[in-house]
């Protein structure tokens, strides 16, 4: 196609192109409309296609118009992909749309490219990894845990205590100064649950007894409305009741698995943490590393990809459709470091071919089958189905770029 191709704008990753078509091009895309149309619609008194054209165009002009447009539109879009040789991210957009029959056709095409990515500096970085020891403190923290798990709640006697779980009855008093009828709550006190002058209201309280006070909201109530004010609450106490923690001995541990004793449960509390430990500690590693990188090389990024990191994130934390754009706005600086981590490793993984196979992601479903003591063709399969081979993918790529990184920077224990 015979056009005139302008750059107006090539900045990062966004592409603005003034494209002009010819009138002689416009005319010869008019007709060709119109004969479509022709072909298409019904007029009193001729045979369907047998239409004047001139009577066509008369009649139904806006109509060829707008399918020339749209043809001319698409063709000159083609033309440019392939003048340009731009490796777009998203489908461009038309805009600033001119049509006539003496000035042909001219609109400005807006585009999101893939950025060039040159990762000049890879090497010489030095990070430091955060200790990934494990305390016997961290083992009874973990112990305490699974006991607070197994607890019970049982009725208590007398006024509440914090960790208590209250069943208590609570009503707000009206903007008219008129308190309704309460509502039941189950809240455990000290848990945050609700805000602390009531939580206090509520701890005054014996089972069975009712209290009126105002109470005042805190100034950094997550409802800017009701900051800092008071109000008349109205407190009934239905039941308290304390939680009992099992005994940490051997029919503790074996309640919890297959652990004969106490100490064969404690070894295998701490000896997943300290895998848990060294995996963190090789994630932190791992994120300063590539921080590091990211500042030693800028480029630009597509908003859409931004846009796209966003929305993911937004549907794995169910983001309700309306609290989209106050939570994009939140977290829009991890989104773009997140896509610009994704690019810088796999531009690596492309260049020093480290990107996973199938034979490997094969091979690794054969190692996990293994571990788990199942059948590799059904791991395959339930993988398959639930989309997560792709991710297996791209763990074992990652895996390696980053062995790839590490061997080629200074690692230092904290």
């Amino acid at each position: 196609m015979d056009i005139q191709i302008t750059t107006t704008k090539s900045e990062g990753a966004e592409r603005r192109l003034q494209v002009a078509v010819p009138p002689a091009r416009v005319k010869e895309a008019r007709s060709k409309a119109a004969t479509r149309v022709a072909k298409q619609v019904r007029v009193p008194g001729f045979r369907p296609g047998k239409a004047p054209v001139a009577m066509i165009k008369k009649q139904y002009g806006q109509v060829i118009d707008q399918e020339a447009v749209e043809a001319l539109i698409r063709e000159a879009f083609e033309t440019v992909l392939a003048k340009e040789n731009l490796d777009l991210v998203t489908q461009p957009h038309a805009h600033d749309v001119k049509f006539g029959d003496d000035e042909g056709l001219s609109f400005e095409l807006h585009c999101e490219v893939r950025p060039e990515i040159k990762l000049e500096t890879l090497s010489g970085f030095r990070v430091m990894r955060p200790k990934d020891a494990v305390t016997d403190e961290m083992v009874q923290e973990q112990l305490d845990r699974m006991r607070e798990q197994r607890g019970s709640w049982t009725p208590a006697e007398g006024k509440a205590l914090e960790g208590d779980l209250v069943t208590v009855m609570l009503a707000t008093a009206e903007e008219d100064g008129t308190i309704p009828e309460g509502k039941e709550y189950r809240l455990v006190m000290g848990a945050g649950q609700a805000i602390p002058a009531i939580e206090e209201l509520v701890m005054t309280l014996a089972p069975g007894e009712t209290v009126e006070r105002p109470v005042k909201w805190p100034e950094d109530f997550p409802d800017e409305a009701q900051r800092g004010k008071t109000k008349m609450v109205r407190a009934t106490l239905a039941e308290v009741k304390r939680k009992s923690l099992p005994a940490l001995d051997d029919a503790f541990a074996r309640e919890m698995g297959d652990f004969e004793s106490l100490a064969a449960l404690t070894e295998t509390v701490r000896k997943d943490l300290a895998e848990n430990a060294v995996r963190e500690a090789d994630a932190a590693a791992r994120t300063q590393l590539l921080d590091e990188i990211v500042a030693a090389n800028p480029f630009e990024i597509p908003p859409t990809w931004v846009r796209q990191m966003v929305q993911a994130y937004a549907e794995a934390y169910r983001i309700p459709q309306e609290e989209i754009g106050r939570f994009g706005d939140e977290i829009k600086g991890m989104a773009e470091r997140q896509v610009r981590r994704d690019l810088i490793l796999d531009t690596i993984a492309g260049k020093e071919s480290l990107a996973a196979t199938e034979k490997d992601v094969d091979d690794k479903v054969a190692e996990l089958a293994a571990k788990r003591s199942t059948d590799a063709g059904q791991l395959y399969a339930s993988l398959q189905k639930a989309g997560r081979l792709r991710e297996l993918e791209r763990s074992i790529t990652e895996e390696r770029v980053f062995t790839w990184l590490l061997g080629r920077n200074t690692i230092e224990q904290a």
